[in-house]
């Protein structure tokens, strides 16, 4: 039986049980991928966070898990594994090997040196419109009202797909109806209201384990994108989204992207988080 340190950080958010929590395992050198996935299942939250060590041009390598499998990149727990090893990572930039790439990072520090913010270079979607369109608002009900936007999915690792309400009391307002949800596979709907800089998103995704999302940051960098493709925000300019409200447990994200409708240069998703707890898991 092995022995394993910990790490629980709400991300998004500077403020103790809010935000969304993610587990960080600093090291989990020897771990095997069904452990990892068994470990996720075990503490049920959102997604689980492997650290091993680098194989190419990062300074760590990461694995992520949620309850029912692995991704190839997640825009929280990599934000927050940021944030956590921090505390042991002097300078200010971070590089971080996923399955989608390396992503790199710059992390801001207090007064006390302890890292509080991390902004990402997120892994550039490649986008579609989403063939199960039909289905997907007969989950959200929202068969007569339709989407402000395309529905179109976007893939940077977990697969995101976008369907924009008319007003965040209609968003609030959202009851779907998780057993349709559950039959489309390998993605998660993200249903969206705002306008100008100001945003909020709610995310369902029982594909990923995940009834309703408290932040999402691989969500946060695509949706960036796809307002700007369609004119909604300027390439370039940051934007604030809030997410987890109507589940108690608010999240404020700040994304962008640069380049145009037909080429996507970059993609930031910046964001506080902080530590909450430490463990061991016997393992």
């Amino acid at each position: 039986m092995g022995r394993y340190e910990y790490v629980v950080a709400d991300v998004f958010t500077d403020v103790p049980l809010a935000g969304n929590p993610t587990a960080v395992f600093p090291d989990a050198s020897g771990l095997p991928a069904e452990r990892m996935q068994q470990i996720a299942r075990e503490l049920h939250l959102s997604e689980t966070v492997f650290v091993l060590p680098p194989e190419n041009d990062g300074d760590v390598r990461v694995r992520i898990f949620t309850p029912v499998n692995e991704l190839p990149f997640a825009g929280h727990p990599t934000l927050g594994t940021a944030v956590v090893l921090g505390e042991s990572h002097d300078a200010k930039e971070l590089r971080m090997e996923t399955a989608k790439g390396t992503v790199a990072f710059e992390l801001e520090r207090d007064d006390d040196g302890r890292t509080v913010v991390a902004e990402m270079w997120q892994p550039l979607p490649v986008w579609e419109p989403y063939d199960r369109a039909d289905e997907l608002l007969t989950a959200l009900d929202l068969v007569d009202t339709g989407s402000t936007l395309p529905v179109e999915v976007y893939d940077n690792g977990p697969r995101h797909v976008f369907v924009g309400l008319d007003g965040v009391p209609a968003l609030s307002s959202l009851e779907p109806d998780q057993r349709v949800l559950a039959r489309l596979p390998d993605m998660a709907a993200n249903c969206f209201a705002g306008s100008g800089t100001q945003w909020r998103l709610r995310m369902f995704s029982p594909a990923y384990g995940v009834v309703e999302d408290a932040a999402t940051g691989s969500a946060a960098g695509a949706i960036a994108v796809h307002l700007a493709r369609y004119g909604l925000v300027p390439f370039g300019e940051w934007i604030e989204i809030r997410q987890g409200v109507e589940m108690g447990r608010s999240s404020t994200m700040r994304a962008r992207a640069t380049g145009t409708p037909e080429r996507i240069e970059s993609v930031q998703v910046a964001g506080a988080a902080v530590v909450v707890a430490r463990g061991t898991l016997f393992a």
